[in-house]
């Protein structure tokens, strides 16, 4: 459960008519510190497979709330359940049916997160605190990507909805106000780190970009800043996409038809396609190194699930490196942000209170809407036999009688309802609760 300021929880046994327990808020997931990459590229889920799945996991009697994060370094669920345990147990099992895997093969790579921990996790996965990369500004871009799609197919409510909104204005917080963001860090910049770590100089070595996308193209900028290459080279399936990245920067586009051949001449492959399978085979590269005559050939494979076959490896002078490969050259090149870190990490604690104080305050609800309505219903009878009791009022003067007895009800709802919604850090607010229920007679309401 989410605590309590003083850190006291939310008492289970609620009296009769009472306000609801509120669900807890929870993450199931996997990232790139509790799985190797073969594992989050089989449990990856595709848009479409997000989609289907937030609709069937939302019809779950476990499942109030869900929303499905799904990229390159992580695969989370973010839920809200009155039964968190029976909500971990029906998401284990949709993963493992969907994905066609056996759950013990991923269980024990899964974290759970409950509660607060749970918010604090989602800040920092927003902030790219927990991203591979620190600083990298990509995750956000998913996060709002995953939430559309999330509340497209009515994934998520009051809960969800409030926290993922949350989550975006503390990472624009932590991105304004530290220096998290500093210096361009991202895998496109490390693929193109390691390259020059690999050759030293890159201006006479000839890059096959094979993916025209967002890290495609970041590739080709740090490529860019760091100095110009040799021949650039770029391959998408969409074709026209492809010409549009290498006219901006002097590049020539291939066909997809035209990779192998292009390996003859290439000297670093850098791909990030979205591809289910594999887009270079061992039986493309082999007579690919014939021709090289032995010249080396890397690759930088950044896409989840793989582009490259990992039987390239076995080839002389043919050598792949994949996303876990460049952790080395990631923490190289973050050290300047990690001093930003601790800062951020104030700004995400402060978020978190801030957001359990509305959280809390949630449970309180029906019991002021429902006094609300009683004092409402009070004053609305006791205002219309006054009325009745006049000697033909006017319009006017009965206007002005109901604005004063709705003013009435809003004053005395004031203090019960600031009391209610925070009646100290050290209080029990259920006790409270049931006390103005009992006080105001809203049992039977």
């Amino acid at each position: 459960m989410m605590n309590l300021p003083g850190g006291k929880s939310r008492t289970a046994d609620l009296p009769r008519n009472a306000a609801p327990e509120l669900p807890e808020i929870g993450i199931l997931g996997i990232n790139h510190n509790s799985a190797p990459v073969d594992l989050r590229e089989s449990l990856a889920f595709s848009d479409q497979e997000s989609r289907a799945s937030v609709r069937e996991l939302k019809k779950q009697p476990e499942i109030s709330e869900i929303l499905i994060l799904s990229t390159c370094n992580r695969v989370e669920m973010l839920f809200t359940s009155h039964d968190p345990g029976g909500a971990i147990k029906a998401i284990k099992s949709h993963i493992a049916e969907i994905k066609s895997v056996e759950e013990s093969r991923f269980e024990g790579a899964l974290y759970t997160y409950l509660g607060s921990e749970a918010v604090k996790h989602l800040f920092r996965v927003a902030s790219s605190l927990d991203s591979m990369v620190l600083g990298e500004p990509q995750i956000l871009g998913q996060v709002k990507t995953a939430y559309r799609s999330a509340v497209d197919n009515r994934g998520t409510g009051v809960i969800l909805n409030r926290l993922v909104h949350k989550s975006f204005s503390v990472a624009k917080r932590i991105r304004t106000e530290t220096g998290i963001g500093d210096r361009a860090v991202s895998i496109s910049y490390a693929a193109v780190e390691l390259a020059r770590k690999i050759f030293g100089r890159l201006e006479d070595k000839a890059v096959l970009l094979v993916g025209a996308g967002e890290m495609a193209e970041l590739a080709v900028e740090h490529l860019n800043r760091i100095r110009s290459t040799g021949a650039l080279y770029v391959a998408n399936r969409t074709f026209e996409v492809g010409v549009d990245l290498a006219r901006r920067f002097s590049g020539t586009a291939i066909r997809f038809e035209e990779i192998e051949e292009t390996l003859k001449h290439a000297d670093i492959i850098i791909s990030s396609t979205g591809s289910a399978d594999f887009v270079i085979f061992r039986d493309q590269v082999k007579p690919a190194m014939r021709h090289r005559k032995q010249r080396p050939l890397f690759f930088i494979d950044i896409a989840v699930p793989r582009d490259i076959d990992p039987a390239v490896n076995k080839i002389d002078n043919a050598y792949i490196y994949d996303i876990d490969d460049l952790q080395d050259v990631i923490e190289d090149n973050i050290e300047s942000r990690r001093s930003e870190s601790a800062r951020a990490e104030r700004i995400i604690d402060e978020a978190a209170v801030r957001f359990a104080q509305w959280y809390e305050s949630l449970d309180v609800v029906p019991t002021i809407k429902q006094l609300r309505a009683k004092l409402a219903a009070i004053a609305e009878a006791e205002l219309k036999k006054t009325i009745q009791a006049m000697d033909h009022p006017s319009a006017k003067d009965v206007e002005a009688m109901e604005r004063m007895s709705e003013a009435v009800v809003k004053k005395i709802m004031h203090d019960p309802v600031r009391f209610l919604k925070n009646p100290g850090t050290h209080r029990d607010k259920s006790l409270y609760i049931d006390l103005a229920r009992k006080l105001f007679n809203l049992e039977d309401d």
